[in-house]
């Protein structure tokens, strides 16, 4: 049974910051924002538009047509994006499904942060081979980036959080409609990083209240920055590399078929050894005027990509993230065009 990939859009904000701006605010000199963390501007939302919905829906509506799909047509929306949206306790997936029109579409959310679109393709991916659904929309859309507290040294790393969505759509065959098919996925977890990045207050172990607002507990930290950074980068490289190779073996493929690879943003120099040990040459874009998109990074990789002519028909994509938590997850792609 063919998996297809037919449609895919995506949407960012108007409203940028640039790395400068980040250096001004966090008192980082700005090469090290610049080129170390890779942020040359990234998108931002405005406090009263754009919300994980709004830009999920506005994705959603180039990829539908650019799939050739009516949304009445669609039996499946899942949202995979930030569980920060709209409302807390709330479906994002149901409110897209109902503001695009797609009646006849059951709505659901899954969550496993950046690493998003692979977990995300391989489910639906699964559910479409076993005949459980002929024709689906995948949504992920984060503005985090409003979660970040500038001032907070030991929160740095998520300095390179950005605004934006992404949207697919995945069909059973589609034939001459397809655009890529799916091939191999594969998925890891070390749950020794779960409590590695948080929100102190907020969820049920410290609820909000006047005193955590106060305190300025409802920004993302790292309670143990150099320790989660010693940990994470002894196994990080290793991770990426497996889950790559498990999923390329599921496609009947090695490293060496690999043409363009659609990653997660992250500090330049390691984005650059990661692709260096993929052997993919000049197959990637850095997102240096994004940042980090939670799990919109893919879609918007690959389409950077298509714009340079980085990615030819008859290519082999490899979607590659990570996301906090923390897990590593790809899925293999056959570029049709």
């Amino acid at each position: 049974m063919t998996v297809s990939l037919t449609g895919y859009g995506r949407y960012v904000p108007q409203e940028t910051i640039t790395g400068p701006e980040i250096a001004d605010r966090s008192g980082i000199p700005e090469d090290v924002v610049v080129e170390k963390m890779g942020v040359v501007e990234k998108h931002v939302c405005p406090p009263d538009d754009d919300h994980a919905t709004d830009m999920g829906v506005a994705a959603a509506r180039d990829a539908l047509p650019d799939a050739g799909v009516d949304a009445a047509d669609v039996d499946l929306v899942l949202y995979h994006g930030s569980e920060y949206k709209d409302h807390v306790v709330w479906s994002a997936a149901a409110d897209i499904a109902e503001r695009l029109g797609a009646e006849n579409a059951y709505a659901t959310e899954s969550y496993s942060l950046c690493a998003g679109q692979p977990i995300a393709f391989r489910q639906v991916a699964a559910q479409i081979e076993t005949g459980d659904v002929d024709t689906a929309l995948l949504v992920g859309a984060s503005r985090e980036e409003d979660l970040v507290d500038y001032t907070d040294a030991d929160a740095s790393f998520m300095f390179n959080f950005g605004s934006g969505a992404c949207a697919t759509v995945l069909e059973r065959g589609a034939g001459e409609r397809a655009l890529a098919t799916f091939h191999g996925h594969a998925a890891k977890t070390d749950g020794s990083f779960s409590r590695d990045v948080i929100m102190p207050a907020g969820g049920s172990e410290l609820p909000p209240s006047r005193a955590t607002v106060d305190e300025g507990l409802h920004t993302l930290t790292v309670p143990d920055p150099d320790g989660m950074k010693e940990r994470l980068g002894e196994v990080s490289l290793a991770n990426f590399l497996s889950v790559a190779d498990d999923a390329l073996a599921a496609s009947g493929l090695t490293r060496e078929d690999i043409d363009f690879v659609a990653l997660t943003h992250m500090k330049r120099s390691f984005h650059d050894y990661l692709t260096d040990e993929l052997g993919v040459g000049d197959g990637h874009h850095y997102l240096d005027e994004y940042g980090h998109v939670q799990s919109v990074d893919q879609v918007l990789a690959l389409d950077e990509g298509l714009d340079r002519g980085l990615v030819a028909d008859g290519d082999v994509v490899l979607f590659l993230a990570a996301g906090t938590g923390y897990t590593w997850a790809a899925s293999v792609l056959r570029w049709i065009g």
